[in-house]
């Protein structure tokens, strides 16, 4: 039947075509199919940092404007050191060093604070130990080493006291707490030793108020 037959052009194109297919198809022996990238590099943490921040200003170009551009940085330091330092006399926690940090130490300061401890004069006391050395006179130095041979004793035991006591009023006041008896202890002992002027931060109560 003739409508069965195929045309000789059609038959002879028909392998060309389906070779061409056939090698469209076929990937490159070697190469490794790759997902089409986006265009552009991923930027790295630094650059979106600065790019966030906005663009860079230039340099300076003269002397002054570096002088003045320093000067600028200089006093917002000094500013902000300013506020850090005012936070952390009022004993804001965001401020503190860590050992002062929490409710716990902040009552146990107050407790210091409320009294008035011989261990306040341990600065006092290191000046007239380093006079004593200097003096010539051996009696002087002799009686120097006793007194501060007493007041020495005495504020160890007034230490030991004042923790023992900070420690159990902490436990009352703060079940919740899990500081160390020696830790708290400790931590009394080394802010009595401080002149009252200089302990930082600075005191909340007078000397006789209740806590």
């Amino acid at each position: 039947m003739r409508f069965l037959r195929r045309n000789s052009t059609e038959s002879a194109t028909a392998p060309e075509e389906q070779a061409s297919s056939a090698e469209i198809a076929e990937p490159i022996e070697g190469e490794k199919a790759r997902t089409p990238g986006k265009g552009r590099a991923t930027p790295k943490r630094r650059e979106a940092e600065v790019r966030k921040r906005g663009p860079v200003p230039p340099p300076p170009r003269t002397q002054r404007e570096a002088l003045r551009r320093a000067k600028g940085n200089k006093e917002d330091r000094r500013k902000a050191a300013a506020i850090r330092r005012e936070r952390m006399n009022a004993g804001d926690d965001a401020y503190l060093m860590p050992r002062d940090r929490g409710p716990a130490r902040a009552y146990v300061r107050d407790l210091v604070d409320s009294r008035r401890n011989l261990m306040g004069l341990f600065m006092p006391l290191a000046i007239i130990v380093f006079v004593s050395i200097l003096t010539p006179s051996p009696m002087i130095k002799q009686y120097a080493s006793l007194f501060c041979m007493f007041m020495l004793l005495s504020m160890i035991i007034e230490g030991v006291v004042l923790g023992r006591l900070v420690t159990r009023k902490v436990r009352e006041r703060f079940p919740q707490d899990t500081s160390r008896g020696f830790g708290l202890g400790w931590y009394a002992f080394t802010r009595a030793t401080q002149i009252r002027k200089l302990r930082m931060p600075k005191p909340r109560v007078k000397p006789g108020d209740a806590v």
